[in-house]
């Protein structure tokens, strides 16, 4: 369902995509600043307004439709995503964005949204969370956090939030992404998405002005922005924050707990950021390997991909139980680590098996499609 005649770049300016309707959110409101990201992404991708589609629920973000010069659909509570499937299945040469909000998308809609991603169905779904039901005058929603103050939770909400990225995780996405209304990084995000092939799945933090305003001042106010917001970005290390707002943070793998943590970044002699000798993660260059043992010896999956145990001694390696482990490619050398990324001294006791994975199974590593890499742990 996924397979589509490439899009003819169509050129269009900005104005080409407004519509005479009147805007109609509160003063102030995160969706304005939305509208006008995708407005001007839609002629820089070259997108054409006859195959365009905009389809939405019911919400604040859902009257989206109105405000973009192209076809529309404004359909029920929750069910948007059917609509959008139904739609890309009928005439898979349309350009389908889908529109909801954390209530429409999460509640009522939750279901949908898990269908759409689960078959990758080839769309945008921007889905805009200011926790918060605002067009119903600001019940808590299935984002609100703990202890939200509102009309249906007077002594603040006991329910633990959904959280809209682990939710399309777990549903299936293939991409997830993040951004807030008046970032100026959406535009790039909502192009990447739009880039992809298949269900496209981003999470755009909304300031509702009226029912839950400053929500997220947490990490978007200017004086903590820097040191609270890592953009990814593929093929570059994961730093975040800078020497004026209290130095340089990365994210890396703890190998003893196979879990991720903030690490200090110290600066080299010409001041630009070791990420290296902090072992900071680089996006986009990470697998992971599992280990088990299975009735015929040592079974290791890749990512998912199961693998033959080739053994390197002359017994069958034999394990206790299950283990798996972080892979990073070293930029430095171009090669991909033992040693030094800790397999050894996690897998010491594991002598004897090595794997091998071929191009086809790197192929989420675009970057360095065409290289084979063979990991021998413990040897």
């Amino acid at each position: 369902m996924n397979d589509m005649t490439p899009i003819e770049k169509f050129q269009t300016t900005i104005k080409d995509w407004e519509t005479d309707q009147e805007v109609r959110w509160c003063p102030g409101c995160g969706d304005y600043a939305i509208l006008k990201a995708v407005q001007r992404v839609l002629p820089e991708i070259g997108a054409d307004p006859s195959k365009t589609v905009f389809v939405s629920g019911i919400g604040c973000s859902s009257r989206f439709p109105y405000y973009v010069e192209s076809y529309g659909f404004h359909t029920i509570h929750g069910r948007a995503p059917a609509f959008a499937t139904g739609i890309k299945l009928a005439n898979p040469e349309l350009d389908v964005w889908l529109v909801t909000g954390d209530g429409d998308g999460m509640s009522i809609g939750g279901n949908h949204t898990m269908h759409i991603l689960r078959r990758n169905v080839n769309t945008q779904i921007l889905l805009f969370n200011n926790e918060i039901y605002g067009l119903t005058k600001g019940q808590y929603s299935p984002t609100s956090r703990e202890g939200t103050n509102s009309p249906t939770s007077p002594l603040g909400s006991v329910d633990r939030p959904a959280l809209p990225c682990a939710f399309a995780l777990g549903s299936g996405a293939r991409f997830i992404a993040r951004a807030y209304d008046v970032s100026k990084d959406l535009g790039s995000v909502l192009k990447a998405a739009h880039a992809h092939q298949g269900a496209a799945f981003v999470e755009i933090f909304q300031n509702c002005i009226v029912y839950n305003k400053d929500r997220f001042d947490d990490f978007t106010a200017k004086g903590v922005a820097d040191q609270n917001q890592l953009w990814v970005k593929d093929g570059e290390p994961m730093l975040f924050g800078s020497v004026k707002s209290g130095g340089v943070k990365g994210i890396t793998l703890d190998m003893d707990t196979l879990s991720l943590k903030v690490v200090d970044v110290a600066a080299k002699e010409d001041g630009t950021p070791d990420w290296q000798a902090a072992g900071v993660i680089v996006q986009g260059n990470q697998y992971v390997v599992t280990v088990r043992q299975g009735s015929g010896g040592v079974v290791i999956r890749v990512n998912g991909v199961e693998k033959k145990a080739e053994p390197t001694a002359t017994s069958a390696p034999t394990l206790a139980n299950q283990q798996s482990v972080g892979l990073a490619r070293d930029n430095t050398t171009g090669g991909w680590g033992g040693n030094d990324f800790g397999l050894e001294k996690r897998f010491a006791q594991f002598k004897g098996f090595s794997v091998d994975v071929t191009d086809a199974e790197m192929e989420a590593m675009e970057n360095f499609l065409g290289q084979k890499w063979s990991v021998t742990i413990g040897a």
